[in-house]
């Protein structure tokens, strides 16, 4: 629990960081987001209220949607955003802003202290899995190492996917170096 609480915490700070950052920049200057999705020349996924594009990567991805800042700031937090971003694939489980808000403030503070970053990249690094595994790709009953070397296991309920018991809300966020499966709760490693 009290590597879950500490996660929360760090994804918050780590959130705030790249919100201000992200609207730190110039007005004239155009990301990579805003071009295709100006030119419509890409297809993508709606998550946080914006176009998830599969030119951008994991990361790049994850900064442009709102509901999932604090997971940017407790990747930043954990200095994975490197390894984010690189070649992959990736499948990463990415928990809202609503699933870090479920976690216990102090305990999420205390994980993105930087004595605690190793904690905080074994929780991170629980919520990706190596390859790129889309829902159709998932199946009731598997169990997946993550890179963390700990399991999680895909079960389905009502036509729907869940990890470890918590419902994909959004699936199949096709990113450049991998897929994305939001989530509304932060999964912990099973002692």
């Amino acid at each position: 629990m009290k590597l879950s609480k500490l996660f929360a915490v760090a994804l918050a700070v780590v959130a705030m960081a790249v919100v201000a950052v992200g609207c730190g920049g110039s007005s004239d200057s155009a990301t990579p987001a805003d071009t295709a999705a100006s030119s419509g020349s890409e297809e993508g996924v709606e998550v946080g209220g914006e176009m998830m594009l599969p030119s951008l990567t994991i990361v790049e991805n994850a900064q442009n949607a709102e509901n999932l800042s604090t997971l940017v700031q407790a990747v930043t937090a954990a200095e994975l955003v490197e390894t984010l971003s690189g070649p992959g694939p990736f499948t990463v489980f990415a928990p809202t802003n609503d699933a870090f808000a479920k976690v216990d403030p102090a305990a999420l503070e205390d994980l993105l202290k930087p004595e605690n970053i190793e904690d905080l990249q074994a929780l991170l690094t629980y919520h990706v899995v190596p390859g790129a595994l889309t829902s159709a790709d998932l199946k009731d009953g598997d169990k997946l190492e993550t890179v963390n070397g700990g399991e999680i296991e895909i079960t389905e309920k009502g036509g729907k996917l869940l990890v470890n018991g918590v419902e994909i809300e959004t699936a199949d966020v096709i990113d450049s170096n991998g897929v994305s499966h939001v989530i509304g709760e932060v999964l912990t490693p099973k002692a």
